[in-house]
């Protein structure tokens, strides 16, 4: 959390609301430092995912309270998400991966009962090619999901678990409950 003045009732609230996910166990939410001059009062969150064709992304949750609002948030508070995942060259090359990446989010969302306004963001593909003495693959596929949306009240807990289902979805993981074939359960 930033700031030296008292905390607002309202973020403190927010803030609880998302330490209370409790992700499925290949989701580790860790708190991070948030940014410090977006808004008054900022928390953060962070996780590293692997997927079942070791497929591995990474995000991060930022909520954002600015007690007087901010131009654009139509709103108090304001939660910003950023995920990048690596891809295999064959999903890169999909021209429906953007939209099925922005999905990711919106069915997330929705699926979790969350109410927010003023959504907006972007996907975006990119290669990168290593020449000389880079060590690594020659190519890389990845994509980036960034985007934000302001929530309508402080009960964020189905905000936090539509980041955690992104994660999820990006990576590949099948719904909770579902084994892929191929894979055995440690008994």
């Amino acid at each position: 959390m930033t700031a030296t003045k008292p905390v607002p009732e309202l973020f403190r609230e927010a803030v609880a609301a998302l330490q209370s996910v409790r992700p499925r166990r290949e989701v580790l939410l860790e708190p991070m430092r948030p940014p410090q001059r977006l808004a008054p009062w900022a928390y953060a969150v962070s996780t590293e995912v692997s997927g079942p064709a070791d497929v591995l992304a990474s995000g991060r949750l930022v909520l954002l309270h600015d007690p007087d609002g901010q131009e654009g948030w139509d709103g108090v508070l304001r939660l910003v998400m950023y995920v990048r995942a690596e891809l295999d060259r064959e999903l890169a090359t999909d021209p429906f991966l953007p939209a099925v990446g922005w999905s990711w989010l919106t069915d997330a969302l929705e699926v979790s009962g969350a109410s927010w306004k003023s959504l907006g963001g972007t996907v975006t593909e990119t290669s990168s090619a290593r020449f000389g003495d880079i060590s690594g693959p020659a190519r890389t596929d990845d994509l980036e999901l960034r985007a934000s949306w302001t929530p309508t009240d402080g009960a964020l807990l189905p905000h936090g678990q539509a980041f955690c289902q992104v994660m999820a979805s990006v990576v590949g993981l099948p719904p909770v409950g579902v084994t892929l074939f191929g894979q055995r359960q440690n008994s």
